[in-house]
Protein backbone atom coordinates (compact mmCIF):
# COMPACT_ATOMS: atom_id res chain seq x y z
CA UNK A 1 0.00 0.00 0.00
CA UNK A 2 1.27 3.53 -0.80
CA UNK A 3 0.57 4.62 2.79
CA UNK A 4 3.18 2.18 4.10
CA UNK A 5 5.80 3.52 1.69
CA UNK A 6 5.50 7.04 3.13
CA UNK A 7 5.21 6.30 6.85
CA UNK A 8 8.76 7.60 7.40
CA UNK A 9 8.24 10.89 5.55
CA UNK A 10 8.18 14.08 7.62
CA UNK A 11 9.09 16.63 4.91
CA UNK A 12 7.07 16.96 1.70
CA UNK A 13 8.59 18.88 -1.21
CA UNK A 14 6.38 19.93 -4.11
CA UNK A 15 7.29 21.30 -7.49
CA UNK A 16 4.90 24.01 -8.69
CA UNK A 17 4.10 24.15 -12.40
CA UNK A 18 1.98 21.26 -13.69
CA UNK A 19 2.29 19.68 -10.24
CA UNK A 20 0.21 21.85 -7.90
CA UNK A 21 -2.11 22.67 -10.77
CA UNK A 22 -3.04 20.38 -13.70
CA UNK A 23 -1.57 20.97 -17.17
CA UNK A 24 -5.14 21.29 -18.46
CA UNK A 25 -5.28 24.78 -16.92
CA UNK A 26 -2.56 25.73 -19.42
CA UNK A 27 -0.89 28.34 -17.24
CA UNK A 28 2.58 27.36 -18.38
CA UNK A 29 1.52 27.79 -22.00
CA UNK A 30 1.42 31.52 -21.33
CA UNK A 31 4.91 31.44 -19.87
CA UNK A 32 6.28 29.57 -22.87
CA UNK A 33 4.92 32.27 -25.20
CA UNK A 34 6.54 34.99 -23.11
CA UNK A 35 9.82 33.04 -23.02
CA UNK A 36 9.85 32.87 -26.80
CA UNK A 37 9.07 36.58 -27.04
CA UNK A 38 11.92 37.35 -24.64
CA UNK A 39 14.39 35.26 -26.64
CA UNK A 40 13.27 37.00 -29.84
CA UNK A 41 13.89 40.43 -28.34
CA UNK A 42 17.15 39.71 -26.53
CA UNK A 43 18.83 37.61 -29.22
CA UNK A 44 17.24 39.38 -32.20
CA UNK A 45 16.00 36.25 -33.89
CA UNK A 46 12.65 35.39 -35.48
CA UNK A 47 9.92 33.49 -33.66
CA UNK A 48 10.76 30.12 -35.18
CA UNK A 49 14.40 30.35 -34.10
CA UNK A 50 13.47 31.73 -30.68
CA UNK A 51 11.09 28.84 -30.10
CA UNK A 52 13.77 26.37 -31.17
CA UNK A 53 16.28 27.92 -28.80
CA UNK A 54 13.78 27.93 -25.94
CA UNK A 55 13.23 24.20 -26.32
CA UNK A 56 16.94 23.51 -26.84
CA UNK A 57 17.93 25.38 -23.67
CA UNK A 58 15.24 23.61 -21.65
CA UNK A 59 16.43 20.22 -22.88
CA UNK A 60 20.14 20.99 -22.49
CA UNK A 61 20.21 23.03 -19.28
CA UNK A 62 16.98 22.30 -17.43
CA UNK A 63 15.42 25.70 -18.08
CA UNK A 64 15.40 28.30 -20.85
CA UNK A 65 16.79 30.81 -18.36
CA UNK A 66 19.82 28.64 -17.60
CA UNK A 67 20.69 28.45 -21.28
CA UNK A 68 20.28 32.19 -21.74
CA UNK A 69 22.48 32.89 -18.74
CA UNK A 70 25.24 30.50 -19.75
CA UNK A 71 25.34 31.19 -23.46
CA UNK A 72 24.30 34.86 -23.56
CA UNK A 73 24.88 36.25 -20.01
CA UNK A 74 21.23 37.28 -19.70
CA UNK A 75 20.27 39.01 -16.42
CA UNK A 76 17.86 36.58 -14.72
CA UNK A 77 15.78 39.08 -12.72
CA UNK A 78 14.21 41.04 -15.62
CA UNK A 79 13.65 37.75 -17.42
CA UNK A 80 11.80 36.18 -14.49
CA UNK A 81 9.67 39.27 -13.97
CA UNK A 82 8.78 39.40 -17.66
CA UNK A 83 7.91 35.75 -18.29
CA UNK A 84 5.79 35.50 -15.14
CA UNK A 85 3.67 38.54 -16.03
CA UNK A 86 0.70 36.39 -17.00
CA UNK A 87 -3.01 35.86 -16.41
CA UNK A 88 -3.55 33.80 -13.25
CA UNK A 89 -7.34 33.78 -13.61
CA UNK A 90 -7.10 30.48 -15.53
CA UNK A 91 -6.27 28.79 -12.22
CA UNK A 92 -9.11 27.56 -10.04
CA UNK A 93 -9.01 26.91 -6.28
CA UNK A 94 -8.80 23.25 -5.29
CA UNK A 95 -10.26 22.71 -1.83
CA UNK A 96 -9.69 18.96 -1.93
CA UNK A 97 -6.00 19.32 -2.77
CA UNK A 98 -5.65 21.98 -0.08
CA UNK A 99 -7.20 19.71 2.54
CA UNK A 100 -4.99 16.78 1.51
CA UNK A 101 -1.81 18.86 1.71
CA UNK A 102 -2.87 20.33 5.04
CA UNK A 103 -3.39 16.82 6.42
CA UNK A 104 0.14 15.65 5.61
CA UNK A 105 2.23 15.20 8.77
CA UNK A 106 5.32 17.36 9.13
CA UNK A 107 6.81 20.09 6.96
CA UNK A 108 5.54 21.13 3.52
CA UNK A 109 7.78 23.01 1.06
CA UNK A 110 7.46 24.30 -2.50
CA UNK A 111 10.56 24.22 -4.70
CA UNK A 112 10.21 25.57 -8.25
CA UNK A 113 12.43 26.54 -11.16
CA UNK A 114 10.28 29.64 -11.37
CA UNK A 115 10.60 32.55 -8.96
CA UNK A 116 9.25 32.58 -5.42
CA UNK A 117 6.97 35.62 -6.02
CA UNK A 118 5.46 33.84 -9.00
CA UNK A 119 4.93 30.70 -6.90
CA UNK A 120 3.15 32.74 -4.25
CA UNK A 121 0.67 34.04 -6.84
CA UNK A 122 0.03 30.53 -8.15
CA UNK A 123 -0.59 29.19 -4.65
CA UNK A 124 -2.95 32.03 -3.85
CA UNK A 125 -4.94 31.45 -7.03
CA UNK A 126 -5.18 27.73 -6.24
CA UNK A 127 -6.26 28.31 -2.64
CA UNK A 128 -3.05 26.69 -1.39
CA UNK A 129 -1.45 29.73 0.23
CA UNK A 130 -0.59 29.38 3.91
CA UNK A 131 -0.07 25.62 3.65
CA UNK A 132 3.69 25.65 3.13
CA UNK A 133 6.50 26.36 5.56
CA UNK A 134 8.70 27.79 2.82
CA UNK A 135 8.71 28.57 -0.89
CA UNK A 136 11.99 28.26 -2.76
CA UNK A 137 12.47 29.60 -6.27
CA UNK A 138 15.36 29.39 -8.69
CA UNK A 139 16.79 32.53 -7.09
CA UNK A 140 17.33 30.58 -3.86
CA UNK A 141 19.52 28.12 -5.80
CA UNK A 142 21.70 30.97 -7.11
CA UNK A 143 19.81 30.60 -10.41
CA UNK A 144 21.01 27.04 -10.94
CA UNK A 145 17.98 25.02 -12.04
CA UNK A 146 16.70 21.59 -11.31
CA UNK A 147 17.83 18.96 -12.36
CA UNK A 148 21.36 20.15 -11.39
CA UNK A 149 22.63 18.52 -8.19
CA UNK A 150 24.03 21.81 -6.91
CA UNK A 151 20.57 23.37 -7.15
CA UNK A 152 19.10 20.69 -4.89
CA UNK A 153 22.10 20.85 -2.55
CA UNK A 154 21.70 24.61 -2.16
CA UNK A 155 17.95 24.67 -1.59
CA UNK A 156 17.81 21.58 0.59
CA UNK A 157 20.71 22.94 2.61
CA UNK A 158 18.81 26.15 3.24
CA UNK A 159 15.74 24.13 4.18
CA UNK A 160 17.80 21.88 6.48
CA UNK A 161 16.09 18.96 4.84
CA UNK A 162 16.90 15.35 5.66
CA UNK A 163 16.53 13.43 2.38
CA UNK A 164 16.06 10.14 4.21
CA UNK A 165 12.77 11.37 5.67
CA UNK A 166 11.57 13.43 2.70
CA UNK A 167 9.48 12.99 -0.44
CA UNK A 168 9.60 14.93 -3.72
CA UNK A 169 6.66 15.49 -6.09
CA UNK A 170 7.51 16.56 -9.66
CA UNK A 171 6.02 16.62 -13.15
CA UNK A 172 9.43 16.39 -14.88
CA UNK A 173 11.08 12.98 -14.36
CA UNK A 174 14.53 14.53 -14.89
CA UNK A 175 14.06 16.47 -11.68
CA UNK A 176 13.56 13.34 -9.60
CA UNK A 177 16.91 11.71 -10.40
CA UNK A 178 18.94 13.69 -7.85
CA UNK A 179 16.32 13.44 -5.07
CA UNK A 180 16.24 9.69 -5.64
CA UNK A 181 20.03 9.49 -5.42
CA UNK A 182 19.89 11.49 -2.18
CA UNK A 183 17.53 8.96 -0.63
CA UNK A 184 14.20 10.75 -1.03
CA UNK A 185 10.93 9.08 -1.92
CA UNK A 186 10.01 10.26 -5.44
CA UNK A 187 6.59 10.76 -7.03
CA UNK A 188 6.00 11.71 -10.66
CA UNK A 189 2.86 13.78 -11.19
CA UNK A 190 2.03 13.26 -14.86
CA UNK A 191 2.91 10.87 -17.65
CA UNK A 192 4.79 7.69 -16.82
CA UNK A 193 8.40 7.82 -18.10
CA UNK A 194 10.04 4.83 -19.71
CA UNK A 195 12.83 3.09 -17.81
CA UNK A 196 12.77 5.59 -14.95
CA UNK A 197 14.06 3.62 -11.98
CA UNK A 198 14.43 6.85 -10.02
CA UNK A 199 10.63 7.28 -9.97
CA UNK A 200 9.14 5.34 -7.07
CA UNK A 201 5.50 6.27 -7.63
CA UNK A 202 3.38 7.82 -10.35
CA UNK A 203 0.02 9.60 -10.33
CA UNK A 204 -2.05 11.74 -12.65
CA UNK A 205 -4.22 12.93 -9.74
CA UNK A 206 -2.21 14.47 -6.91
CA UNK A 207 -5.14 15.02 -4.53
CA UNK A 208 -6.26 11.39 -4.82
CA UNK A 209 -2.71 10.13 -4.33
CA UNK A 210 -2.20 12.26 -1.22
CA UNK A 211 -5.46 10.91 0.15
CA UNK A 212 -4.12 7.38 -0.23
CA UNK A 213 -0.91 8.10 1.68
CA UNK A 214 -2.07 10.68 4.19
Amino acid sequence: MPRDKFSHVSTWVFDLDNTLYPPSMRLFDQIEVRMTDYVMTELRVDRSEADRLRRHYWKSYGTTLAGLMREHSIDPLPYLQNVHDIDFSVLQPDQLLASRIRALPGRKIVYTNGSAPYAERVLQARGLDGLFEAIYGVEHADFHPKPEARAFDTVFGKARLNPQTSAMFEDDPRNLAVPHAMGMKTVLVGDTPENAEHVHHHTTDLATFLGEIG
